[in-house]
């Protein structure tokens, strides 16, 4: 599903105007992003958290060349369901 998509479908349940429908999407969406890059997690009770996850450093090779590469360690997002979300999906 796409984010038109989605605002299509709260407009046809709410009646409200798409246009305001995709100002609270993109809304939401750049809380979040903003939220994550300060390395606030958000967490959405019933439905799941967005989290910001810590990758260690490691050593990777580059098979074509055949060498080593350090990658730094760094953060990542990510999402986590929450329980009642998953057992929806699992039925």
């Amino acid at each position: 599903m796409t984010k038109a998509e989605i605002v299509n479908s709260i407009a046809s349940k709410t009646g409200i105007e798409k246009v305001a429908i995709m100002q609270v999407v993109e809304s939401f969406m750049e809380e979040v992003e903003s939220s994550l890059e300060a390395k606030e997690n958000v967490y959405l009770r019933g439905f799941g958290s967005f989290i910001v996850k810590k990758r260690a450093a490691k050593v990777a090779r580059n098979i074509s060349k055949n060498t080593t590469i350090n990658i730094p360690a760094h953060n990542i997002p990510a999402f986590k369901p929450s329980k009642t979300f998953v057992a929806k999906l699992s039925k």
